[in-house]
């Protein structure tokens, strides 16, 4: 049996322990949606009779790989979508969190389906998406905006220990020595932006707040009307300084249309100020541009660990080799820019 048709059959008996939306048939249609750095995202659908009519459910397996570039918490990320579910920042609806590795071989979640949506960044930069760009500017940054409004104890776990004057260098010291972990041969670019880092400490957080951690164009999902409907990938979710979000969203990486705009699709000053209005939180120039190098570091952690995953066959999906051949250099040059050594 090829190994997708036995997970579908294991998703099907998990599904039929776990139904109460009348009788469950079966799953068809599993499909693996590739790329993310920490868990496997598979399509599928769901088949159940009520009152003798077949009702069909659209849904999303996120289950942890063999190898994952990023140490998540998949309690977190599901804790993060079931805290947003009704509210201004627009989520999947959750269905079961699974921590027992006996049904499916390893943990996992399931979603639902946000259909008929965009979410890569090539598409929605391109001619489709154009006339659309101010409204999704303007929604994307009021919506990571409302992220750092809700309360933290939504998602806050006992473990938690940061405060407002520690959590820049908690998160720092996590990072840095992620990179320097993965990291092949020596990263002197990104060793002198630590260095700077160090030497030019951020003040203290506004106040925390839920950081999603990854939130960028690519993973929101974008009606072909230009709407946001749909916010993705909370496996780095966790309490911190608003800040960091608003400048991993900023990270001049995201800048895909290569002329300056941010994701994009906006400029800095239109994404900072829609984050600000609705965030009630006050863009500091200088605290930024700490956070903006940081999200380097961050990032550059990420891509080193998607070119070792796939150099020692631990995840052979070529996206990590692309990944990393791509961001690890823009990583780089983003770093130079920041210091102010790139002309």
């Amino acid at each position: 049996m090829a190994p997708v048709d036995a997970l579908q059959e294991q998703l099907s008996r998990y599904c039929a322990s776990r139904w109460t939306q009348g009788r469950f048939v079966r799953v068809q249609q599993l499909e693996r949606i590739f790329g993310g750095a920490s868990r496997e995202t598979w399509r599928f659908q769901a088949i159940a009779e009520v009152a003798g009519t077949e009702q069909v459910h659209a849904l999303i397996l996120r289950r942890d790989p063999d190898a994952s570039l990023i140490n998540t918490e998949r309690r977190r990320e599901f804790a993060a979508c079931r805290a947003f579910e009704g509210s201004a920042v627009p989520v999947p609806t959750t269905w079961w969190l699974e921590e027992d590795s006996h049904p499916l071989g390893s943990p996992f979640f399931v979603m639902a389906a946000i259909e008929g949506c965009e979410a890569a960044p090539q598409k929605l930069i391109g001619p489709a998406y154009v006339q659309h760009h101010p409204k999704m500017a303007q929604q994307t940054w009021r919506i990571l905006g409302e992220i750092a409004k809700a309360d933290p104890v939504l998602i806050a776990d006992p473990s938690d220990t940061v405060s407002v004057s520690s959590t820049a260098m908690h998160e720092f010291d996590h990072w840095v020595a992620i990179l320097r972990e993965r990291a092949p041969v020596p990263q002197p670019i990104s060793e002198a932006a630590i260095r700077w880092l160090q030497l030019h400490r951020p003040p203290p957080a506004q106040r925390l707040c839920i950081v999603h951690g990854d939130y960028r164009i690519g993973n929101v999902l974008v009606s072909p009307q230009g709407d946001i409907r749909g916010v993705l990938d909370w496996e780095m979710a966790h309490v911190g300084d608003p800040l960091e979000d608003l400048a991993w969203s900023i990270n001049r990486s995201w800048c895909f249309s290569r002329d300056g705009r941010v994701g994009g699709i906006a400029t800095r000053a239109q994404a900072i100020e829609a984050w600000a209005q609705a965030s009630g939180c006050i863009a500091d120039s200088q605290a930024l541009h700490w956070w903006e190098l940081f999200s380097c570091i961050k990032g550059q952690a990420i891509w080193l660990g998607a070119a070792r995953a796939f150099s020692d066959a631990s995840n052979r999906d070529v996206m990590m080799a692309f990944a990393a051949w791509m961001m690890i250099n823009s990583q780089d040059r983003a770093m130079l820019e920041l210091m102010g050594h790139l002309t």
